[in-house]
Protein backbone atom coordinates (compact mmCIF):
# COMPACT_ATOMS: atom_id res chain seq x y z
CA UNK A 1 0.00 0.00 0.00
CA UNK A 2 1.30 3.69 -0.63
CA UNK A 3 1.66 5.56 2.53
CA UNK A 4 -0.68 7.23 5.04
CA UNK A 5 0.17 11.04 3.03
CA UNK A 6 -2.10 10.06 -0.24
CA UNK A 7 0.29 11.53 -2.44
CA UNK A 8 -1.79 13.46 -5.17
CA UNK A 9 0.56 14.54 -7.52
CA UNK A 10 1.52 12.60 -10.59
CA UNK A 11 4.92 11.76 -10.30
CA UNK A 12 5.00 10.78 -7.10
CA UNK A 13 1.83 8.33 -7.89
CA UNK A 14 4.12 7.14 -10.22
CA UNK A 15 7.04 6.91 -8.25
CA UNK A 16 5.30 4.42 -5.77
CA UNK A 17 4.03 2.51 -8.73
CA UNK A 18 7.28 2.05 -10.27
CA UNK A 19 8.54 1.18 -6.72
CA UNK A 20 5.91 -1.76 -6.11
CA UNK A 21 3.93 0.36 -3.66
CA UNK A 22 0.15 0.01 -4.59
CA UNK A 23 -3.25 0.94 -3.12
CA UNK A 24 -5.97 -0.58 -2.90
CA UNK A 25 -8.20 1.96 -4.81
CA UNK A 26 -7.15 4.94 -7.11
CA UNK A 27 -9.76 7.26 -7.93
CA UNK A 28 -8.36 9.77 -10.75
CA UNK A 29 -10.77 12.06 -11.98
CA UNK A 30 -10.22 15.65 -13.92
CA UNK A 31 -10.87 17.79 -16.96
CA UNK A 32 -6.99 16.28 -18.34
CA UNK A 33 -7.02 12.72 -19.49
CA UNK A 34 -3.74 12.29 -20.37
CA UNK A 35 -2.14 12.20 -17.45
CA UNK A 36 -5.57 9.48 -15.79
CA UNK A 37 -4.75 7.56 -18.98
CA UNK A 38 -0.42 7.13 -17.90
CA UNK A 39 -1.56 6.25 -14.92
CA UNK A 40 -4.43 3.41 -15.55
CA UNK A 41 -2.14 2.06 -18.59
CA UNK A 42 1.09 1.37 -16.24
CA UNK A 43 -1.08 -0.24 -13.64
CA UNK A 44 -2.49 -2.23 -16.17
CA UNK A 45 0.75 -2.87 -18.31
CA UNK A 46 2.90 -3.12 -15.04
CA UNK A 47 1.53 -4.49 -11.81
CA UNK A 48 0.65 -8.08 -13.28
CA UNK A 49 2.95 -10.28 -15.11
CA UNK A 50 1.16 -10.90 -18.75
CA UNK A 51 0.87 -14.70 -17.88
CA UNK A 52 -1.47 -13.35 -15.05
CA UNK A 53 -3.63 -10.85 -16.31
CA UNK A 54 -6.02 -13.58 -18.11
CA UNK A 55 -7.48 -14.55 -14.74
CA UNK A 56 -6.82 -11.54 -12.73
CA UNK A 57 -7.01 -8.29 -14.64
CA UNK A 58 -10.66 -6.53 -15.66
CA UNK A 59 -10.77 -4.14 -17.76
CA UNK A 60 -14.27 -2.70 -17.81
CA UNK A 61 -16.33 0.43 -18.67
CA UNK A 62 -18.19 2.70 -16.50
CA UNK A 63 -21.20 2.68 -19.23
CA UNK A 64 -21.78 -1.63 -19.23
CA UNK A 65 -21.41 -2.02 -15.42
CA UNK A 66 -22.74 -0.45 -12.57
CA UNK A 67 -20.89 0.17 -9.02
CA UNK A 68 -21.78 -2.61 -7.29
CA UNK A 69 -21.02 -5.04 -10.31
CA UNK A 70 -17.48 -3.13 -9.55
CA UNK A 71 -17.34 -3.57 -6.25
CA UNK A 72 -17.77 -7.58 -6.48
CA UNK A 73 -15.25 -7.92 -8.94
CA UNK A 74 -13.00 -6.09 -6.00
CA UNK A 75 -13.98 -8.45 -3.51
CA UNK A 76 -12.67 -11.66 -5.57
CA UNK A 77 -9.71 -13.23 -4.63
CA UNK A 78 -6.48 -13.27 -7.00
CA UNK A 79 -5.86 -16.59 -8.62
CA UNK A 80 -2.70 -18.01 -8.31
CA UNK A 81 -1.06 -14.66 -7.61
CA UNK A 82 -0.11 -11.76 -5.42
CA UNK A 83 -3.10 -9.32 -6.74
CA UNK A 84 -6.07 -8.63 -9.07
CA UNK A 85 -6.39 -5.75 -11.03
CA UNK A 86 -9.66 -3.76 -12.02
CA UNK A 87 -9.76 -0.81 -13.92
CA UNK A 88 -13.30 1.24 -14.59
CA UNK A 89 -12.57 3.75 -17.81
CA UNK A 90 -15.20 6.09 -18.07
CA UNK A 91 -16.57 6.03 -14.55
CA UNK A 92 -18.30 9.39 -14.44
CA UNK A 93 -20.91 7.37 -16.45
CA UNK A 94 -21.29 5.55 -12.45
CA UNK A 95 -24.05 7.04 -11.02
CA UNK A 96 -24.42 5.63 -7.52
CA UNK A 97 -21.14 5.29 -5.73
CA UNK A 98 -22.59 4.44 -2.73
CA UNK A 99 -21.35 0.75 -3.02
CA UNK A 100 -17.84 2.10 -3.51
CA UNK A 101 -18.25 3.71 -0.22
CA UNK A 102 -18.99 0.60 1.76
CA UNK A 103 -16.57 -1.29 -0.06
CA UNK A 104 -13.95 1.29 0.95
CA UNK A 105 -15.39 1.39 5.03
CA UNK A 106 -15.75 -2.39 5.36
CA UNK A 107 -15.08 -4.24 2.55
CA UNK A 108 -11.57 -3.44 1.13
CA UNK A 109 -9.69 -6.03 -0.02
CA UNK A 110 -5.93 -5.80 0.23
CA UNK A 111 -5.09 -7.79 -2.44
CA UNK A 112 -7.16 -5.79 -5.13
CA UNK A 113 -5.88 -3.05 -7.23
CA UNK A 114 -8.97 -0.72 -7.99
CA UNK A 115 -8.76 1.83 -10.82
CA UNK A 116 -11.81 4.63 -11.29
CA UNK A 117 -11.17 6.40 -14.28
CA UNK A 118 -13.18 9.54 -13.83
CA UNK A 119 -12.83 12.05 -16.97
CA UNK A 120 -14.54 14.83 -18.15
CA UNK A 121 -14.48 16.85 -14.95
CA UNK A 122 -13.97 16.35 -10.71
CA UNK A 123 -15.83 15.39 -8.30
CA UNK A 124 -16.61 18.29 -5.33
CA UNK A 125 -15.29 17.57 -2.31
CA UNK A 126 -17.71 19.85 -0.93
CA UNK A 127 -20.69 17.92 -2.53
CA UNK A 128 -23.28 15.55 -0.18
CA UNK A 129 -21.25 12.19 0.30
CA UNK A 130 -18.34 13.15 -1.75
CA UNK A 131 -15.99 13.91 1.02
CA UNK A 132 -17.43 10.93 2.53
CA UNK A 133 -16.10 8.82 0.25
CA UNK A 134 -13.30 10.76 -0.56
CA UNK A 135 -11.88 10.33 3.29
CA UNK A 136 -12.86 6.77 3.53
CA UNK A 137 -10.68 6.03 0.25
CA UNK A 138 -7.50 8.03 1.77
CA UNK A 139 -8.73 6.22 5.39
CA UNK A 140 -7.43 2.99 3.73
CA UNK A 141 -4.41 4.34 1.89
CA UNK A 142 -6.47 4.75 -1.00
CA UNK A 143 -5.65 7.53 -3.80
CA UNK A 144 -7.62 10.81 -4.76
CA UNK A 145 -5.81 12.29 -8.26
CA UNK A 146 -7.05 15.36 -9.78
CA UNK A 147 -5.72 16.20 -13.03
CA UNK A 148 -5.81 19.60 -14.14
CA UNK A 149 -5.84 21.06 -17.51
CA UNK A 150 -2.36 23.01 -18.25
CA UNK A 151 -2.61 26.70 -18.62
CA UNK A 152 -1.04 27.86 -22.00
CA UNK A 153 1.65 29.29 -19.83
CA UNK A 154 2.60 25.55 -18.33
CA UNK A 155 2.90 23.87 -22.04
CA UNK A 156 6.73 24.82 -22.73
CA UNK A 157 7.74 23.40 -19.15
CA UNK A 158 5.48 20.27 -20.41
CA UNK A 159 7.09 20.36 -23.44
CA UNK A 160 10.84 20.18 -21.82
CA UNK A 161 9.67 18.00 -19.47
CA UNK A 162 8.71 15.47 -21.45
CA UNK A 163 11.80 16.29 -24.10
CA UNK A 164 14.21 15.31 -21.36
CA UNK A 165 12.57 11.91 -20.37
CA UNK A 166 12.96 11.10 -24.27
CA UNK A 167 17.17 12.02 -23.67
CA UNK A 168 15.77 15.04 -26.25
CA UNK A 169 15.77 18.83 -26.15
CA UNK A 170 14.92 22.19 -27.76
CA UNK A 171 15.43 25.62 -27.54
CA UNK A 172 12.74 28.56 -26.38
CA UNK A 173 11.70 29.46 -29.93
CA UNK A 174 11.01 26.35 -30.81
CA UNK A 175 9.12 25.04 -27.97
CA UNK A 176 7.35 28.03 -27.89
CA UNK A 177 6.15 27.60 -31.29
CA UNK A 178 5.22 23.84 -30.94
CA UNK A 179 2.64 25.13 -27.63
CA UNK A 180 1.05 27.94 -29.95
CA UNK A 181 0.59 25.36 -32.57
CA UNK A 182 -0.55 22.48 -30.91
CA UNK A 183 -1.96 24.17 -27.83
CA UNK A 184 -3.33 22.48 -23.94
CA UNK A 185 -4.52 19.11 -25.54
CA UNK A 186 -1.36 17.20 -23.72
CA UNK A 187 -2.17 13.71 -25.91
CA UNK A 188 -1.99 15.23 -29.27
CA UNK A 189 1.05 16.99 -27.88
CA UNK A 190 2.64 14.35 -27.02
CA UNK A 191 1.76 12.53 -30.28
CA UNK A 192 3.51 15.82 -32.29
CA UNK A 193 6.58 15.49 -29.94
CA UNK A 194 6.87 11.55 -30.56
CA UNK A 195 6.40 11.99 -34.57
CA UNK A 196 8.91 14.52 -34.29
CA UNK A 197 11.67 12.50 -32.55
CA UNK A 198 11.08 9.69 -34.38
CA UNK A 199 12.14 11.68 -37.28
CA UNK A 200 15.61 12.79 -35.87
CA UNK A 201 19.11 10.62 -35.65
CA UNK A 202 20.18 9.57 -32.06
CA UNK A 203 22.93 11.80 -30.86
CA UNK A 204 21.18 14.85 -32.11
CA UNK A 205 17.89 15.12 -30.49
CA UNK A 206 17.79 18.70 -30.49
CA UNK A 207 14.66 20.42 -31.57
CA UNK A 208 14.88 23.41 -33.60
CA UNK A 209 12.81 26.03 -35.36
CA UNK A 210 13.79 24.34 -38.67
CA UNK A 211 12.65 20.67 -37.45
CA UNK A 212 9.05 22.45 -35.99
CA UNK A 213 8.23 23.75 -39.44
CA UNK A 214 9.55 20.47 -41.46
CA UNK A 215 7.55 17.79 -39.32
CA UNK A 216 5.05 19.91 -37.46
CA UNK A 217 4.14 22.12 -40.29
CA UNK A 218 4.54 25.42 -38.13
CA UNK A 219 6.16 28.37 -40.32
CA UNK A 220 9.38 29.52 -38.88
CA UNK A 221 9.02 32.65 -39.45
CA UNK A 222 4.85 33.50 -39.52
CA UNK A 223 3.40 32.13 -36.37
CA UNK A 224 2.51 32.95 -33.17
CA UNK A 225 5.88 33.22 -31.38
CA UNK A 226 6.92 35.76 -34.09
CA UNK A 227 3.63 37.61 -34.26
CA UNK A 228 3.79 38.43 -30.01
CA UNK A 229 8.04 39.53 -30.69
CA UNK A 230 7.17 41.65 -33.43
CA UNK A 231 4.33 43.03 -30.67
CA UNK A 232 6.75 43.47 -28.02
CA UNK A 233 9.33 45.42 -30.54
CA UNK A 234 6.22 47.01 -32.01
CA UNK A 235 7.45 46.14 -35.14
CA UNK A 236 4.66 47.35 -37.63
CA UNK A 237 5.75 45.98 -40.90
CA UNK A 238 6.94 42.14 -39.27
CA UNK A 239 3.48 42.09 -37.35
CA UNK A 240 1.20 43.06 -40.30
CA UNK A 241 3.34 40.73 -42.66
CA UNK A 242 2.16 38.06 -40.13
CA UNK A 243 -1.15 39.02 -39.75
CA UNK A 244 -1.70 39.20 -43.82
CA UNK A 245 0.33 35.55 -43.78
CA UNK A 246 -2.73 34.17 -41.10
CA UNK A 247 -5.40 35.87 -43.22
CA UNK A 248 -4.33 34.10 -46.31
CA UNK A 249 -3.25 30.62 -44.33
CA UNK A 250 -5.95 30.31 -41.54
CA UNK A 251 -5.06 27.27 -40.38
CA UNK A 252 -1.98 28.42 -39.79
CA UNK A 253 -2.56 31.30 -36.88
CA UNK A 254 -5.58 31.26 -35.02
CA UNK A 255 -7.34 34.58 -32.86
CA UNK A 256 -8.71 31.87 -30.11
CA UNK A 257 -4.56 30.67 -29.70
CA UNK A 258 -3.45 33.72 -29.56
CA UNK A 259 -5.66 35.80 -27.44
CA UNK A 260 -4.49 33.99 -24.17
CA UNK A 261 -1.03 34.31 -24.82
CA UNK A 262 -1.18 38.38 -26.00
CA UNK A 263 -3.94 38.87 -22.44
CA UNK A 264 -1.08 37.23 -20.18
CA UNK A 265 1.87 38.92 -21.98
CA UNK A 266 0.31 42.30 -21.49
CA UNK A 267 -1.11 41.39 -18.06
CA UNK A 268 2.25 40.38 -17.06
CA UNK A 269 3.95 43.79 -18.09
CA UNK A 270 1.34 46.01 -16.25
CA UNK A 271 2.63 43.84 -12.63
CA UNK A 272 6.30 44.43 -14.01
CA UNK A 273 5.56 48.28 -14.03
CA UNK A 274 5.14 47.77 -10.02
CA UNK A 275 8.37 45.89 -9.62
CA UNK A 276 10.97 47.58 -6.66
CA UNK A 277 13.76 47.52 -9.17
CA UNK A 278 12.76 47.72 -13.39
CA UNK A 279 16.32 47.96 -14.46
CA UNK A 280 17.66 44.37 -13.28
CA UNK A 281 16.49 41.52 -15.13
CA UNK A 282 17.45 39.07 -12.38
CA UNK A 283 15.24 41.24 -10.15
CA UNK A 284 12.17 41.67 -12.41
CA UNK A 285 12.33 38.01 -12.83
CA UNK A 286 11.71 36.96 -9.44
CA UNK A 287 9.28 39.64 -9.36
CA UNK A 288 7.27 38.49 -12.35
CA UNK A 289 7.88 34.62 -10.88
CA UNK A 290 9.23 33.56 -14.45
CA UNK A 291 11.62 30.66 -15.12
CA UNK A 292 14.99 33.07 -15.90
CA UNK A 293 16.66 36.35 -16.05
CA UNK A 294 16.41 35.63 -19.94
CA UNK A 295 12.50 35.45 -19.63
CA UNK A 296 12.46 39.33 -18.05
CA UNK A 297 13.98 40.61 -21.48
CA UNK A 298 10.43 41.22 -22.95
CA UNK A 299 9.42 42.90 -20.47
CA UNK A 300 12.00 45.46 -20.36
CA UNK A 301 11.49 45.62 -24.21
CA UNK A 302 7.94 46.09 -23.29
CA UNK A 303 7.77 49.16 -20.68
CA UNK A 304 10.18 50.41 -23.61
CA UNK A 305 7.64 50.36 -26.16
CA UNK A 306 4.69 50.75 -24.06
CA UNK A 307 3.27 52.87 -21.34
CA UNK A 308 1.79 52.12 -18.36
CA UNK A 309 -1.61 53.85 -19.51
CA UNK A 310 -1.28 51.87 -22.82
CA UNK A 311 -0.40 48.83 -21.25
CA UNK A 312 -3.85 49.32 -19.37
CA UNK A 313 -5.66 50.12 -22.73
CA UNK A 314 -4.27 47.33 -24.43
CA UNK A 315 -5.81 44.73 -21.62
CA UNK A 316 -9.29 46.62 -22.25
CA UNK A 317 -8.79 45.96 -25.79
CA UNK A 318 -8.09 42.40 -25.70
CA UNK A 319 -11.09 41.74 -23.40
CA UNK A 320 -13.35 43.27 -26.20
CA UNK A 321 -12.12 41.56 -28.96
CA UNK A 322 -11.94 38.35 -26.75
CA UNK A 323 -16.09 39.13 -26.36
CA UNK A 324 -16.61 39.68 -30.06
CA UNK A 325 -14.64 36.58 -30.82
CA UNK A 326 -17.34 34.75 -29.13
CA UNK A 327 -19.65 36.49 -30.63
CA UNK A 328 -21.16 39.01 -28.20
CA UNK A 329 -22.23 42.58 -29.56
CA UNK A 330 -20.88 41.24 -33.54
CA UNK A 331 -22.98 40.67 -35.73
CA UNK A 332 -20.52 39.36 -38.69
CA UNK A 333 -17.13 40.61 -38.26
CA UNK A 334 -14.94 37.76 -38.41
CA UNK A 335 -11.91 36.48 -36.38
CA UNK A 336 -9.44 38.07 -39.62
CA UNK A 337 -10.71 41.09 -39.06
CA UNK A 338 -10.41 41.24 -35.43
CA UNK A 339 -7.25 40.19 -34.93
CA UNK A 340 -6.40 43.08 -37.56
CA UNK A 341 -8.32 45.89 -35.45
CA UNK A 342 -6.60 44.47 -32.51
CA UNK A 343 -2.81 44.77 -33.65
CA UNK A 344 -3.65 48.07 -35.37
CA UNK A 345 -4.61 49.40 -31.78
CA UNK A 346 -2.00 47.88 -30.20
CA UNK A 347 0.88 49.31 -32.40
CA UNK A 348 -0.45 52.32 -32.99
Amino acid sequence: MAEKKNVQTFDAIMRNLKAGRYAPIYFLMGDEPYYIDLISDYIADHVLPESERDFNQTITYGSDVNMSQVVDLARRYPMMAEHQVVVVKEAQNLRDLTPLEKYAEKQVMASTILVLCHKNGALDRKKKGVNSLFTKIENIDGIIFESKKKRESELPAFIEGYLKEQKASIDYKSCQMIADHIGADLSRLASELDKVLISMPEGKRRITADVVEREIGVSKEFNLFELRNAIINRDVFKANQIIKYFDNNPKTGSIYAFLPNLFNYFQNLMIAYYAPDKSNEYALAQYLELKGSWAARDYMTGMRNYSGMKTMQIISKIREIDAKSKGLDNPNTGPGELMKELIFFILH
